[in-house]
């Protein structure tokens, strides 16, 4: 009989490798991909490929999934400065459902009758791979090992190791997920609300002194250039992050609600998305109409609660992206940073777009679009509906 094939996704972990050994066993036929939002250097996934073969799997792929990732997701988060409960740039939560995309897309292309994950039950990711896989491919079966066999990392260690595979999977302090779009760090202090994250958690120590400039370049809200350089968006990120290496940027910790309904928290460090974020939303306020910059907020926080919550595949996300990317027609120019060790700071933009510098007036120094009287009737405008509020209700006055 010809065997049945599954893909795995293959992240190289303790979870998947124990998944890729067992269903070859168990006589699947197994393709492990590999999904790349950004995780990955070339060494890795060389390492991941050579592994992937001894547990058993019959091929391997790598998928760069890097620019579909930028351009179907961190663009808008991008445009709508989008940081969950204000805090966090959406890493992991954001790739996650790229790589369930890629998965499912190359599962159908082959053929394959399931798909595997490594999710556990406590988290998000399993609800972003089940949903996606679902979706994209339904007549797929799901299979999550991990999940449903209720395995510790004991019994996959032992399993491994029992058939002939010699790995060093030993529980770490601290487990980090790497993409793009940053770092998340979980385990450790992290456990303990009273506590933060030490030094030693972080991946990029801060190794640098005194402080430099930064020039942020942007066309119609995407990043173009740093320091005069021109790069494409994901190259610029890439450069960004390596350029500022050393200075401890982009670190914080998360506390929010988790899809499945527990609180959870997670640290992380982001640098290049903290200062593109910051630089972008700071050359809003100099092109954007007030109303412009009130109504992209409203949009975007939804936005970014529902990539969060595995629900990008929502139509109503194509039209929340439709409109940001409107938003963005004149937020071209160039953001001038100052950074130092764990601080930074905006400090100039130069746009040809720029509302601060208008004919008709500098603020506290001088209109030239109105008069003195024209001012005194604007005011007495703005106050008449609360003098006849407090002239019925006098005793409400302070």
């Amino acid at each position: 009989m010809e065997k049945k094939k599954v893909v795995v996704a293959f992240s190289g972990g303790l979870d998947t490798s124990y998944a890729v050994m067992y269903l070859s066993r168990e006589g699947w036929e197994v393709h492990a991909a590999c999904a790349d939002t950004g995780g990955f250097t070339p060494a890795q996934l060389g390492a991941n490929e050579e592994n992937a073969y001894k547990l058993g799997a019959k091929a391997f792929v790598a998928l760069d999934v890097k620019q579909e990732y930028y351009s179907k997701s961190i663009r808008y988060m991008v445009y709508g400065n989008v940081l969950r409960n204000g805090t966090y740039p959406i890493s992991v939560s954001s790739e996650r459902i790229f790589q369930a995309i890629a998965i499912a897309r190359y599962a159908n292309e082959i053929g394959a009758d399931a798909i595997a994950h490594g999710s556990t039950g406590a988290g998000n990711d399993q609800v972003r791979f089940d949903m996606t896989f679902a979706i994209l491919c339904p007549e797929k079966e799901i299979i999550t090992l991990t999940r449903d066999k209720a395995l510790s990392r004991k019994e996959e260690v032992d399993y491994l190791n029992s058939h002939g595979f010699e790995a060093d999977f030993a529980k770490l302090k601290y487990s980090y997920n790497i993409g793009l779009w940053g770092t998340s760090i979980c385990g450790g202090e992290i456990l303990d609300s009273r506590e933060g994250l030490p030094e030693e958690a972080y991946l990029k120590p801060v190794t640098k002194t005194g402080s430099e400039t930064i020039k942020l370049g942007f066309e119609k809200g995407e990043l173009c250039s740093v320091n005069g350089k021109a790069f494409s968006p994901v190259e610029g990120i890439q450069y960004l992050e390596n350029l500022v290496n050393g200075y401890g940027l982009g670190r914080d910790n998360h506390v929010g609600d988790t899809i499945i309904g527990i609180k959870g928290r997670v640290g992380f460090e982001a640098a290049a998305p903290m200062l593109i974020l910051s630089a972008h939303k700071y050359l809003e306020k100099f092109t954007l109409s007030k109303w412009q910059q009130y109504w992209k907020d409203q949009v975007a926080t939804w936005y970014g609660m529902f990539l969060h919550e595995s629900q990008y595949l929502e139509p109503v996300m194509r039209d929340i992206e439709a409109m940001l990317e409107s938003s963005q027609r004149q937020v071209t120019g160039t953001v001038i940073l100052t950074v130092g060790p764990k601080w930074y700071e905006c400090t100039g933009a130069d746009t040809p777009n720029d509302l601060v510098n208008n004919p008709l007036g500098a603020y506290g120094e001088g209109q030239k679009g109105w008069s003195p009287e024209d001012a005194k009737g604007f005011i007495k405008l703005m106050e008449t509906p609360l003098r006849v509020y407090y002239g019925r209700h006098p005793e409400e006055a302070l």
